[in-house]
Formats: C-alpha cells, sequence, structure tokens
C-alpha cells in the first residue's frame, strides 16, 4: 500500500542486537544513501518462504543501485528463536541480505509489526513510501523500490522490468479461495485428531511414540508441518500426506515435535 497522506519517519535499528551476512549503518546513514526496504520473516513460515525469492532477487538488482534490502528475522516458534539454528537456515537458503536477529521483538515492537511476512519502503526524509502485510503485491513494491531510488536521482529509464509473477496467484489482481488458516499448538490442538501419544509445552505437542499421527481438515494446494526436535534433519522422522480433504503427519520416531500446520492458497 503506498502511503501518501501520512508522515511516518523510519524508526532506529535496535543497537544491542546480532546480524548475520553484514552489519549495516544507522538506518539514517542508510537513508542518506538510498532507500531502504525492510522486511520482517521466519524461515519456519512458508509464506516467508514463498516471498525469499523476490526478495531476494530485488537485493541483487537493486543494492547495487543504492537500496538497502533489511531481513528482520522475529521468530514465531522457539526453535527459530535459535540464533544457530536461524544462521544454518539463512546460509542454507542463500539469503544475501543483511539479517537482524530479534528474538526479543524489539525491532517488531518498534514497528508495530503485524505479522509475517511484512515489507516497510521508506525514501527521502526517513519517511514511508509503502508497506504490505503477507504475501503477494509483488510488481507494486518492486515499482514503489524503483520510485524512490529515482528520488535519489537513479535513472528510470535504467531500471528493469518487474520480476515477472513465480506463481499464477502472484500476478496482480488474482483472486482465489482462501486457504485453511494456520493451526498453532498447542492452543489450537482442538482442530486436529490425534492418534498415539503425545505431550504437551509451551508451542509443541511432542510424539511420545512411533506412529503418533495429527490429522488437520484443510483445504488448500498445499499443507507444511512445523517440526523440530533431534534428529528431524535425518531420514525417516516423519511423514504428511494430504489426501481426502486432511492433512495427516505421522512422527516416524519418539522426539519429534509438532509446533502447528501451515496452508497455502489453491491456484
Amino acid at each position: 500500500m503506498r502511503v501518501t497522506e501520512q508522515k511516518i519517519i523510519a524508526p532506529d535499528l535496535p543497537a544491542e542486537v546480532t546480524w548475520l551476512n553484514a552489519r549495516p549503518a544507522s538506518i539514517d546513514t542508510l537513508l542518506s544513501q538510498g532507500p531502504v526496504l525492510v522486511e520482517f520473516w521466519d524461515f519456519a513460515r512458508v509464506n516467508s518462504l514463498r516471498t525469499l525469492p523476490y526478495m531476494e532477487e530485488w537485493h541483487r538488482r537493486y543494492a547495487p543501485l543504492g537500496a538497502t534490502l533489511l531481513a528482520l528475522h522475529s521468530p514465531g516458534y522457539t526453535f527459530s528463536a535459535d540464533e544457530e539454528v536461524v544462521a544454518a537456515a539463512v546460509e542454507r537458503l542463500g539469503v544475501a541480505r543483511p539479517v537482524l536477529l530479534d528474538p526479543a521483538f524489539i525491532a517488531w515492537r518498534d514497528y508495530g509489526n503485524k505479522g509475517w511476512p511484512a515489507r516497510y519502503l521508506w525514501s527521502k526524509g526517513g519517511e514511508l513510501r509503502y508497506f504490505h502485510y503477507g504475501e503477494g503485491d509483488y510488481e507494486d513494491c518492486e515499482l514503489a523500490l524503483q520510485e524512490a531510488l529515482a528520488e535519489y536521482g537513479v535513472e528510470r529509464d535504467s531500471l528493469p522490468a518487474p520480476m515477472p509473477p513465480l506463481r499464477e496467484g502472484d500476478a496482480p489482481g488474482a483472486e482465489f479461495p482462501a486457504q485453511t488458516a494456520d493451526i498453532a499448538l498447542p492452543p489450537e490442538r482442538e482442530r486436529l485428531t490425534l492418534t498415539g501419544g503425545w505431550n504437551e509445552s509451551a508451542d509443541w505437542l511432542e510424539a511420545v511414540e512411533a506412529g503418533a499421527t495429527a490429522r488437520a481438515n484443510c483445504s488448500a494446494a498445499g499443507a507444511y508441518a512445523v517440526v523440530s526436535g533431534k534428529g528431524i534433519d535425518q531420514p525417516g522422522p516423519l511423514r504428511l500426506q494430504i489426501e481426502g480433504g486432511g492433512a495427516t503427519f505421522t512422527a516416524e520416531r519418539a522426539g519429534v515435535r509438532l509446533h502447528g500446520f501451515q496452508f497455502t492458497p489453491s491456484e
């Protein structure tokens, strides 16, 4: 969404935080050189992963022209607050932008942010030019970034055409039925049908025996189980099947933790 009627000034970047890839200068210094596009994300949320190719391509295209693209990682799960886990994910996913680790949600509160992913574009004078919550609106975001670069003297004719949509649902004006809402555990365990033994803690259900299952009714193109626990990166700890209007997660060994389900729209 373009911001035209309010003057909203960029908050400072938190001082006592950890950065991955690079530690940028102050927000004022960055904005003296070019626009700044900030994204709140979490590597464990599928909608953040679906925006990732756009953000990384914009970084490749526009950082050489003076723009700064920052990835502010505010964790949605206990395991995605672990610095080593996030660092490994950043390397695995090929994230090249500076990544701020925000486990205490300091930047999140400074922005008054409301969810993942979220994008904020700041330009000359430190003013907010554009913001968007959730997936989508990629073309308008890139055009807003190009307009912000033009404020710093970049020739519009030298800029590329916006990225083509990577998915049918990313195209401007595309409309699809809403997918089933995400399931967060344990508060929403009533949305699941459980078999076998499960333990419960702060934000997960843990399988106490191999073969324990959790089934969620859903309407979606894809379903994703958010899991953690020892050995999940090894073959055989879990299985996820979508059939008959539902998604069934099976823990193939004890100790696997299920944090919830996420769904993508039917395109």
